[in-house]
């Protein structure tokens, strides 16, 4: 009864998605029956963008929904059959605020927003060449790279922009370091980790600070080279991925904090470990590192976990069932806020469908499912 009530909701969206475009073939969206159902939890599913081989054109959104156990598949062509190119080259970052859904696209320089629930196009932010998304009082602030993507020795400094979550326009913008990536907003200050990667080897190594009311960067504090993931725990500290040079400097992971007397961030500890991307769940972060090296042409993959309020590394394996075996190149990770599972994405060759795997939050695999190209980022839709 389920699958035939699943059948009879869709059949419409196909003889619309067939009807709108008479010059280019809509790509119906695929569907997979998980069956991981939970009534039980605030969290109505999930989104995870997949981010598409450079150049392909191929950027495309899933959806997973806890109230059905049901996996769509590249949706946004069937739900906006009028939009010619779909969502564009290369989506870098996702997130829902209020009623919206954000999907930046880098290469297309410009931000898709959506109906959250509905998924249904709302309108666009042109922005060039943009990296990730972040929200505050009413505003999205997207860090840019301002510049053509272009690896230039004299690509300019990077800046974050404010947008008008109502009425979708750029309202300020700030210049911050070269390449910036992702930040934080702690105590009305922004934080901003600066790469340098179109510069290199002449990669930047600082955090941008920016007071959020004049919205001016007042600092720049030195912390490693190639930084790329700044992320908040439920205590305000924050945790910056160094991607190193992939050669000399292996990649780190730096934490900042306050230290009493002190009214800014500092640098406080560098953990000695490689990382790529991490997910914080209560007390602990789950953290993987593919940390490439030129000389060997590979790369070195691993997981960990680290306690936060002591910041040591608890445990070098997230994954307890031997799974990670089945990951070629893991890409992107998130947990369910309110059970713990732990999302884990599988990039393979970057040319071909991925993988999403589900994991129980004591790391034993619960499902997987085919994705989209280079799956990569999550966020969660509340009920």
């Amino acid at each position: 009864m389920k699958l035939r009530q699943i059948i009879i909701y869709f059949l419409p969206l196909l003889s619309v998605a067939t009807s709108c475009r008479e010059d280019e073939l809509v790509v119906p969206t695929e569907y997979d029956i998980i069956g991981d159902e939970r009534h039980d939890t605030d969290i109505r599913g999930f989104y995870l963008v997949n981010e598409g081989n450079m150049g392909s054109n191929k950027c495309t959104l899933d959806f997973y929904d806890y109230h059905t156990g049901l996996y769509s598949r590249n949706f946004y062509a069937e739900k906006n059959p009028n939009v010619i190119k779909e969502l564009g080259d290369v989506g870098n970052d996702i997130g829902i605020y209020g009623d919206k859904l954000y999907v930046v696209v880098n290469c297309s320089h410009k931000v898709e927003v959506l109906d959250a629930r509905s998924g249904i196009r709302l309108g666009q932010v042109d922005i060039p060449n943009c990296r990730y998304v972040r929200f505050h009082r009413g505003k999205a602030y997207v860090s840019s790279y301002v510049g053509p993507v272009l690896i230039d020795p004299n690509a300019p400094k990077g800046a974050v922009y404010e947008v008008d979550t109502l009425s979708l326009a750029v309202t300020r913008k700030v210049s911050v370091g070269y390449q910036p990536e992702e930040m934080e907003i702690v105590d009305d200050y922004m934080y901003v980790a600066n790469s340098g990667g179109y510069r290199a080897p002449e990669y930047d190594n600082t955090v941008s600070v920016i007071q959020m009311v004049d919205f001016k960067q007042v600092q720049q504090i030195p912390v490693g080279i190639n930084l790329h993931r700044l992320k908040k725990d439920r205590y305000n500290k924050l945790w910056v991925t160094s991607r190193g040079d992939y050669q000399y400097r292996p990649s780190r992971l730096y934490v900042m904090q306050k230290k009493p007397g002190y009214n800014q961030m500092m640098v406080t500890d560098t953990i000695p470990v490689a990382c790529s991307n991490m997910a914080f769940y209560e007390d602990k972060m789950y953290y993987y590192a593919t940390e490439w090296n030129n000389y060997t042409a590979s790369n070195t993959i691993t997981y960990g976990v680290i306690d936060v309020r002591t910041k040591e590394v608890i445990s070098d394996n997230f994954i307890k069932d031997g799974t990670e075996k089945d990951i070629t190149i893991p890409y992107g990770i998130a947990i369910h806020p309110e059970t713990g599972d732990i999302f884990v994405t599988d990039a393979k060759n970057y040319v071909s469908s991925g993988t999403l795997y589900c994991f129980s939050h004591d790391g034993y695999k619960k499902w997987s499912v085919r994705t989209g190209d280079i799956p990569a980022h999550i966020t969660f839709l509340s009920k």
